[in-house]
């Protein structure tokens, strides 16, 4: 790989609004969108990005983009994990207010949060992230978010750089922060760029949608997302004998599945029936324990309460309260597969 280049600046990000970000992001791959095309986002498919990059429908690759007051915590944030990231390592660290692209491979543009500057003169890509407390579990053990680390590593390929930071703020003060190092490492950094080559080349430019491959649940969403509105008036669509054989390992795998289901519903039975007696015992109470040896159990039978409205009461207050129930009540749509097998 020839690695006497410098990236090429497009435009300066400083005075961009988000709808021009986003136009602009239209132009190549993006650093965020990496992961996407190596197959292991947790929220896009290489089919979504490519309707994105056409200008079909766009999609939102981050839950985030959802939930306005994460996406504010998280832009508000940057600064505040770039300057306790700057006081824990001793490190200098700037914005950087450009969007490149790779001299040799144009489709692979880059926009950073920041630049880390080293004392003898070299420079690494320092990524700031914010989690939820629940969440932090993604990054124990020295692990990196792999979203995040294909991200890191288009960066660097973009910016020649052959070091990249990500910080992470978790809670509410400075020891509740992750700090991952990624090295480059031109292995993977060679799968990226012929993976992103393929993507841009063949697929979007070529105007060749990729094939679903990820993993079902995310291929069952984008599916949904671009098949419009369900209409029953329809009348069903003819299959081919060729799909026969998926039809029956379909239904293979709802019998195997039932019989599980039955096991697990005689399983449960046999552990209510044990509890019985513990229960009487407890009365008001929710705990017990058992010394028995070095070893200690403990039993818990908390409370646990919930809102509900019923059927019945929903559709009294849509005649009775018409504005309160447009306010509170919205209308979510799913959709069920079954197979059945009948007589011809």
């Amino acid at each position: 790989m020839n690695l006497n280049y410098e990236p090429n600046i497009i435009k300066s990000t400083a005075n961009l609004t988000r709808e021009e970000w986003l136009k602009d992001r239209r132009l190549g791959i993006g650093g965020s969108e990496a992961s996407i095309v190596m197959g292991v986002s947790p929220w896009a498919t290489r089919r979504d990005l490519y309707y994105d990059k056409i200008g079909w429908k766009p999609i939102r690759i981050d839950p985030e983009e959802d939930n306005w007051v994460a996406k504010q915590v998280g832009n508000r944030l940057e600064e505040l994990v770039a300057m306790i990231f700057s006081r824990k390592t001793g490190f200098e660290v700037y914005e950087d207010k450009n969007m490149y692209s790779h001299p040799l491979y144009p489709f692979m543009i880059a926009d950073l949060d920041f630049v880390i500057s080293f004392p003898d003169g070299t420079k690494a890509i320092l990524e700031c992230k914010t989690c939820n407390y629940n969440s932090q579990f993604k990054w124990k053990d020295n692990q990196v978010p792999i979203n995040y680390e294909w991200q890191c590593r288009h960066y660097m390929a973009v910016k020649n750089y052959k070091v990249a930071y990500i910080a992470c703020l978790y809670g509410n003060n400075d020891s509740e922060f992750f700090i991952r190092r990624i090295d480059r490492d031109l292995d993977l950094e060679e799968q990226l760029i012929e993976k992103e080559k393929y993507f841009w080349m063949e697929q979007v430019q070529a105007r060749r949608e990729p094939p679903y491959e990820e993993q079902p649940d995310l291929v069952l969403e984008s599916i949904r997302r671009y098949a419009g509105t369900p209409d029953q008036t329809l009348p069903p669509i003819n299959l081919e004998e060729e799909d026969k054989n998926q039809i029956d390992r379909y239904l293979q795998l709802a019998e195997r599945k039932s019989r599980l289901d039955a096991m697990r519903r005689k399983i449960e039975q046999e552990q209510k029936a044990l509890s019985i007696p513990f229960v009487e015992k407890l009365g008001k109470n929710c705990s017990a324990v058992l010394l028995s040896g070095n070893d200690r159990y403990r039993i818990t039978y908390n409370p646990t309460s919930r809102k509900i409205v019923n059927k019945e009461n929903i559709t009294k207050l849509e005649n009775l309260y018409p504005d309160a129930y447009a306010d509170v009540v919205s209308e979510s749509v799913s959709r069920t597969f079954r197979v059945k097998k009948e007589a011809a």
